[in-house]
């Protein structure tokens, strides 16, 4: 006889890639519970993607009022625009709590079993759920962590969460402090600049390293800086670590040569923003009991199919990880993938996940975008597997529709193989940026090539035609043209 379980499936973590799993078992016919410690939407929905895009939405609104030169290319004149702080903080609580009240009620309605508490795992199918009424234990034939992550703070830094604060306090908009560094250039930091920018505070951007946006591809990186910094005024000081960052007023950071680890410069500012990453929320979730040996900072070992991986390489049966617990690619449409992956996997129809593939913006105005390798990554393969690359560039000031916006800040860059036309990477710096990537991560999943995309009918006038025109001089460049 079989053995009962209380669920088919157990999932920790109500976040996006939670919330998506448990919505995808349902429609494979599982009995399903979620388990939450916080509150219902995880971070994405509370303290990162929907509040700070509702930020970024009236900042820019903003900006965009009160840039005068460009209204006036329009022939429009717009008086003094001023704007309300609080307002703007509600817009954006708002925007989150819609968004929580339409996750949490769409779990209701399928009838998921949503349990708050902490919860690990206490044996293989066993989890124990901390509730405020006592401990609680539940038996799943399959356990699905998504616990999350959380900002990581480097050492050095003192967090109060008011003149020293990570996003998680920033997507409130407290406050507007007249003067603000923010340390790191990833996506959070460039987003944040952008919004507090926009609602008129001086700002002083901290990387450690040499180059601003050192994640992004080099092309891209410097037309962006150009138009998110230097056009901006933002003071930007690169190569410098914040080895102390000390709460108060003013907020005191000493800046430490990246190179030769001396003090070079003490800043005194109104606040400051940490904006230095995440790191996984993995802790006392049981898992070293069951002989699993956590990687640094915290992330859980998983395989291919996301089966949750021991010190001695063997899986441990029925649990899986996903989301940025697994320290794949740290944005919440991974964690919606590697989700339905999973569901689909214990449901016996084995399903991995492209991380190749995988689109990423970061929405500033303008936005960046990118999907698959930059050129430097793409090269380095093609030197290790001896094969040529390319890239082309296209540019928004010779499109119609960015034309017609007065908006023609920016470039699309194509990463290909020449010999047989298929798409490495693409990055695109400009007007709604976040959107077109799509074409081409969907493009890359389906194993299109250049050659193929030069012949795909684009909309005119459209701002997809940046996309097209880089395809078709790819293709120009490539096999048999």
């Amino acid at each position: 006889m079989a053995q009962a379980f209380d669920y088919d499936l157990v999932i920790v973590g109500a976040g996006v890639g939670g919330h998506g799993a448990a919505l995808h078992a349902i429609a494979c016919g599982l009995k399903v519970a979620v388990v939450e410690a916080g509150i219902m939407g995880g971070t994405c929905v509370n303290r990162g993607c929907i509040p700070s895009k509702a930020l970024l939405a009236a900042s820019g609104k903003v900006r965009e009022l009160r840039d005068a030169a460009h209204l006036d290319h329009f022939g429009i004149q717009v008086g003094g625009v001023t704007f309300d702080r609080a307002a703007i903080a509600a817009h954006a609580e708002g925007v989150v709590t819609k968004q929580r009240d339409g996750l949490t009620n769409s779990l209701k309605r399928l009838k998921v079993d949503v349990i708050q508490g902490h919860a690990s795992v206490v044996d293989v199918q066993k989890v124990k759920v901390a509730t405020a009424e006592g401990d609680k234990f539940f038996t799943a034939k399959d356990i699905l962590l998504a616990p999350g992550s959380v900002p990581f703070v480097p050492p050095g830094s003192t967090i109060d969460g008011k003149t020293v604060f990570t996003s998680d306090h920033a997507v409130n908009l407290e406050s507007l402090p007249p003067w603000i560094a923010i340390v790191g250039s990833g996506y959070i930091g460039l987003e944040f600049a952008d919004v507090y920018s926009a609602l008129g505070c001086e700002i002083t951007v901290i990387e450690g390293v040499d180059q601003l946006m050192p994640t992004f591809d080099p092309d891209i990186a410097k037309v962006a800086q150009r138009t998110l910094i230097q056009n901006r005024d933002i003071e930007a000081k690169t190569g410098v670590f914040a080895k102390t960052v000390t709460p108060g007023s003013p907020v005191r950071i000493e800046l430490m040569d990246a190179k030769t680890k001396e003090i070079v410069e003490v800043m005194e500012v109104d606040a400051c923003l940490i904006a230095t990453g995440r790191v996984p929320a993995t802790q006392n979730m049981g898992l070293e009991a069951l002989g699993v040996a956590l990687n640094r900072p915290g992330f859980i070992p998983v395989n291919d199919h996301l089966g949750v991986v021991k010190e001695n390489g063997e899986t441990v049966p029925h649990l899986w990880a996903i989301g940025d617990a697994t320290g794949k690619l740290m944005l919440a449409h991974t964690a919606s993938a590697q989700g339905m992956a999973v569901v689909e996997t214990i449901c016996d129809r084995p399903r991995t996940v492209n991380y190749n593939v995988i689109p990423a913006a970061a929405f500033t105005h303008p936005e960046v975008s990118f999907v698959g390798m930059t050129e430097p990554a793409a090269k380095e393969k093609g030197k290790a597997e001896g094969f040529e690359v390319q890239s082309v560039k296209s540019y928004f000031k010779g499109n119609a529709k960015a034309l017609a916006e007065a908006e023609t800040d920016g470039l699309a860059k194509v990463i290909f193989r020449p010999d047989n036309g298929e798409i490495l990477g693409v990055h695109i710096f400009g007007l709604h940026a976040a959107d077109l990537i799509q074409e081409a991560a969907n493009a890359m999943a389906m194993n299109h090539t250049v050659q193929d995309l030069a012949f795909t009918v684009h909309t005119h006038p459209t701002l997809s035609e940046v996309l097209d025109e880089a395809f078709k001089r790819a293709a120009g460049a490539g096999a048999g043209h």
